[in-house]
């Protein structure tokens, strides 16, 4: 079996290539046409008319000003499209950071959240030139769900007051106390408020449900606004409580008070900014990856996050981070290149200065409505529900991750939850190693995984349009991602792929999420999928996660390169 060196090397991060921005990549050396431009142009600008109503709601949950949630979609935005590892990224506020921002905020104040994130992103670039971006892989499912439900869950108590219209001069950080004090002021609701936050709500979720390719969020602001002004609604404004927006970005200066005690005692705050950073932008990088067939440089990519949060500080800007949903919004919208998010910060820029006068007749009620769409999109209940009905363990990890996330701090949260399934992982291989007897729980074939393409070609009895890949050892969170490998390791892609799991003890919820993953991207080739020669544990928990469902299974590996013979033929 021959070797190829270059392919090996950059596996393992060392091809200082991969630090190229795609931007660079995919505008300056694929070429780049006209109808390209006018494609990320036209999906840039969609994308901003969803992000604009987004980063001022964001902002104004988290503590700060609306016009700092929009120059933090501006600059960051543009940075991190610009220099990123990923084709289609869209960067800008987030809703995950509203809890981290809050806090940091309320004890430090705004120049204190400046210094921190700014000392967030050179953590970030660190880890990328450190090549830290492939660990991602070791963060398991259950605690990216549990610690991104528990957010959505605070998102969505923040937003109680303004919903309601509320009369409350400060609102508690911890959860139970806000919840308290929602109670007590539970006199002063405004029935107004209450009927502009329903009609935005409602809205938003007719225009998704019938038009999903209008910018409901902009229709349902631009719509409550107009009705709040011209029927002088007696409800609470951006301008009423911040004042009027600036139109026009403000000059680049440092956050004051930089010293070396207060750095120390703003690090914990900067590693879980740059923590968050770093694990939703790679998320929302994979989920682009999903749905376009692409790959993403990870590494890269977290050196541009940290870029991007040394910078929008400067302008007076919050922390940033690449956005899912903002992402898939410019790849459904035609999004060719990073150019596409590079117009979209140019977009929100011409709003800002063109507009920025009439945002302040924005009710802070359809603010709240937008925010409420949002946390319902991040519980990613389905998942949640999914993972509850896979391995109890899983499920454990889920509901701790969770609890703590919503009742004490995301930082406890994340490490109390990583810690937990790493026990529960090492328990299992305990239970495996004593009822598998002679199955190895690491990969004992190597080849399998790293020299992929040389293992397909290996196997020259298959028939054509068939690739067999094996899996050996426990599919889990450490190993979940590797799956991808198979179908990148296959070119071009096969018309019926067999994956045989004889020697897969168990699997967990990050393993089922990989495969899932897999699965899409297999449709998405037109390949077929057969699985075959399950374990009773393997299967039990694919069968109870709904993936035997959607999949064909076949008991035996003759059966399985029969039903692909007969998918390649067709």
């Amino acid at each position: 079996m021959n070797a190829t060196p270059k392919p090996a090397a950059s596996s393992r991060g060392g091809d200082w290539r991969l630090f190229i921005p795609k931007s660079i990549s995919v505008i300056g050396l694929e070429g780049y046409r006209f109808a390209d431009l006018r494609a990320d142009a036209l999906a840039g600008l969609t994308v901003a008319i969803v992000a604009l109503p987004l980063a001022m709601a964001i902002a104004i949950a988290s503590g700060a000003t609306p016009a700092t949630g929009i120059v933090t979609a501006i600059v960051a935005g543009f940075l991190i499209s610009a220099l990123g590892g990923s084709r289609f990224q869209i960067g800008g506020p987030t809703g995950a950071f509203i809890v981290v921002v809050y806090g940091v905020i309320h004890a430090y104040g705004l120049d204190g959240l400046l210094l921190a994130t700014m000392m967030a992103g050179a953590i970030l670039i660190a880890a990328g030139l450190m090549r830290l971006g492939t660990w991602i892989k070791y963060i398991p499912e259950p605690v990216v769900t549990g610690f991104t439900a528990g957010i959505a869950m605070i998102i969505f108590a923040s937003q109680v007051r303004d919903f309601l219209g509320l009369s409350m001069t400060e609102v508690p950080a911890d959860f139970l106390h806000k919840l308290a004090a929602f109670w007590d002021a539970r006199a002063s609701l405004s029935p107004t408020a209450l009927l502009l936050a329903a009609g935005s709500l409602g809205t938003i979720l007719a225009v998704q449900r019938f038009a999903p390719k209008l910018p409901g969020f902009l229709i349902a602001v631009v719509g409550a606004s107009l009705v709040a002004l011209l029927l002088h609604l007696p409800v609470e404004t951006i301008g009423s409580r911040f004042g009027s927006v600036p139109t026009s970005l403000p000059m680049p200066h440092l956050p004051q008070g930089i010293t070396l005690a207060r750095m120390q005692e703003l690090m914990p705050s900067a590693f879980t900014i740059a923590f968050l950073a770093g694990v939703e932008s790679l998320l929302s990088a994979m989920v682009a990856d999903g749905m376009t067939g692409r790959r993403h440089r990870s590494n890269c990519e977290l050196v541009a996050q940290g870029v991007a949060n040394l910078a929008s500080p400067l302008f007076g800007g919050l922390c940033a981070t690449g956005a899912i949903a903002r992402t898939a919004t410019s790849i459904r919208a035609g999004a060719r290149s990073p150019a596409a998010g590079m117009f979209h910060a140019a977009f929100l820029l011409v709003f800002m200065l063109g507009a920025g006068s009439l945002m302040a007749y924005v009710p802070l009620a359809a603010l709240a409505a937008v925010l409420v769409v949002v946390a319902w999109n991040m519980s990613e209940q389905e998942r949640f529900r999914a993972l509850l009905a896979g391995p109890r363990g899983d499920g454990a990890v889920l509901l701790v991750t969770f609890g703590l996330t919503v009742l004490v701090d995301l930082t406890v949260a994340i490490e109390v939850g990583v810690v937990l399934a790493a026990i529960i992982f090492m328990h299992r291989m305990a239970e495996a190693s004593a009822v598998e007897k002679g199955v190895s729980l690491i990969e004992r074939d190597q080849d399998d995984f790293s020299n992929g393409r040389e293992a397909y070609d290996a196997r020259a009895e298959l028939p054509k349009g068939v690739e067999v890949f094996t899996l050996r050892g426990p599919l889990f969170f450490g190993a979940a991602s590797r799956l991808s490998d198979a179908l990148d390791a296959a070119i071009p892609p096969p018309k019926a792929f067999i994956l045989r799991f004889r020697d897969v003890p168990l699997v967990d919820a990050s393993g089922v999420t990989a495969l899932e993953r897999f699965l899409k991207r297999c449709a998405g080739h037109g390949a077929a999928v057969i699985l075959c020669e399950l374990q009773p544990r393997a299967r039990s928990v694919l069968a109870a996660m709904g993936v035997l469902a959607r999949v064909t299974e076949a008991e035996s590996y003759d059966a399985a390169l029969a039903r692909a013979r007969q998918a390649a033929a067709r």
